[in-house]
Parts: C-alpha cells; structure tokens; sequence
C-alpha cells in the first residue's frame, strides 16, 4: 500500500476556537495536496500550559466522549477522508492524562493512547497535570495503514518505538510540543531529531513529528518553540523538513508493503534475544569492582 503522509506544524494562541479553525484549515490544505494520513502537534488547541504549575489550567481538560475537540475533528476527518490523530488534555474521573484519539477516515473513534512518559523540569511541569499513560503502547489499523503513536517526551526512549513496530505498525508518529531548554546551554535540536532518526532506521520504519513554532508566554515563563518537523524514512534520513519558524506543512509518500519486505530482509526482528535483555524491565546491577 502507497500512503502520503503529512505533517505540519503553526503557532498557538490562547484563542481555543482560533487554533481549532488554524488546525482544521491545515488539514484541509493537507488533504488537497493528497496526504492521506495528516499530523497535527501536541495539544495544539490551546498555548502549551504546562510551562508552570497552575491549577486553573486544570479546567482546560475535556472528556474523551464529550470533547468538542474530539468530535470536530471526527467530521474534519470524514469530509477531507483522512486519518487524524488528535492530541487533547483528557479528564477521566479524578484523573487527568496528556492523551491522543485516533480517527480513522471516516470518522471513526479507533481508539485512546494517553502519554507513557511524563517529563517535568523548568518549563516543562508536566508531571503536575498529567498521570502516567495507562493504556500501554497502540498500534491502530486505519484505512491507510497501521500507525504507531508516541506523544513527545515518549520519542526520547528506544522502547517506544520498539514496542510499536514489533505491534506491527508500518509507521510511526509524534506529535510534539519542544523548544527552548532552559537548563541546558545548547540547541537541543540535532540531539531530538537524531534520537528519532536512529528509531527509524533501528525498525526499518519511517518516523514523523510535528512540532509547534512561535514564543509562548506563561506567568514569568517564556518558551520559544522550535520547529523544525520532520520526516524520516525507513533508514532515519530526513525526507521532509521544516524550519524553525515557518507554518505550514509537508508531504511524503511511502510504500508500506515495500518497506515491511526491507524490514523482513534485514532480519533484525528474526535475531532479537529477548531472553538476553532482562536487564530492560529493571534497574542495572552493581557492577563488581
């Protein structure tokens, strides 16, 4: 199977209905260049809040079956035909989740991933709002292809994308939200992009992320989004790219069924030693001296 994927990336306001409408305006366009599967960013209805610790954000969060958010982009996706994951802030009883809904091109609901992993540090106060993800990794099987998905910091560990390509996934997928690091002295950049590109070529699989752009101000806090969304291939080059500022999107096409005969080729899921990796599912050893 040929899929187009998309992804794109564009700058939040504090405005819900604005940035709905931005969204929806970008799959549009998307859908007319021919993408049939189109990547939005992280929690792109609203500014990225969890810059700091503030607990009326806490009233932003939406449930699952009643999101407005939710059920527009449900007919978005079925007028464009076209697969949307959905990042959105999730309310589930008492518990609140940095989640994604997975819509298939007719409009289906096929499923929720809330965030495996949840960072916090100096602008990224994450662990104040979100409860660890708790429905493992997925892998859904969309009109156009079985897609993984991983929400941000999830794009820094080699398990998440292990796991999803050995659920079978023919492509996996970040939406994002990163940009300055405050405690660090250097562009964080390179070290994300390569991260991901070393995903894709250890799986034989082609990675995407999108990521938001613009200044986002917060209390005393202030965040400069960076940009530069990305497609890489099966063999973790970049194939589309976008700058640090620009909005807008990209579009790359890929052969499923081609790939997955290069990933049976390689043999690199044939010569897994699981039963050598224990070490994996714990803390390390002390290491005799």
């Amino acid at each position: 199977m040929k899929i187009k994927v998309a992804i794109t990336q564009m700058s939040c306001s504090d405005n819900y209905e604005q940035n709905v409408k931005k969204a929806e305006e970008m799959v549009k366009k998307c859908a007319e260049a021919g993408a049939n599967i189109v990547l939005l960013q992280e929690l792109f209805s609203g500014l990225y809040f969890c810059q700091v610790e503030d607990y009326d954000k806490f009233d932003l969060a939406e449930i699952r079956g009643k999101s407005p958010l939710i059920l527009h982009f449900k007919e978005v996706a079925k007028k464009y035909n076209v697969v949307l994951p959905i990042s959105f802030f999730e309310k589930s009883g008492n518990n609140y989740f940095n989640s994604l809904v997975m819509i298939d091109a007719d409009g289906k609901d096929l499923g929720l991933y809330r965030k495996t992993h949840i960072p916090t540090g100096e602008c990224y106060e994450e662990k104040f709002y979100f409860s660890p993800g708790d429905t493992g990794f997925k892998v859904f099987k969309t009109k156009f292809g079985r897609v993984g998905i991983g929400i941000c910091w999830d794009q820094w560990f080699p398990e998440t994308a292990r796991i999803l390509t050995l659920k079978d996934a023919e492509i996996l997928l970040y939406p994002t939200a990163i940009g300055s690091e405050p405690v660090l002295v250097r562009d964080s950049m390179p070290h994300w992009r390569n991260t991901m590109c070393g995903h894709a070529a250890a799986n034989i699989i082609p990675v995407c992320a999108s990521n938001r752009v613009g200044t986002e101000k917060a209390g005393k806090s202030s965040m400069n989004f960076q940009g530069f969304s990305f497609i890489a291939d099966q063999h973790g080059c970049v194939v589309e790219e976008m700058n640090r500022e620009e909005e807008g999107f990209r579009i790359h096409e890929f052969d499923l069924k081609e790939i997955d005969k290069e990933r049976v080729s390689w043999g690199v899921f044939r010569d897994r030693r699981p039963e050598v990796y224990k070490e994996l599912v714990g803390y390390s050893k002390e290491i005799d001296e």
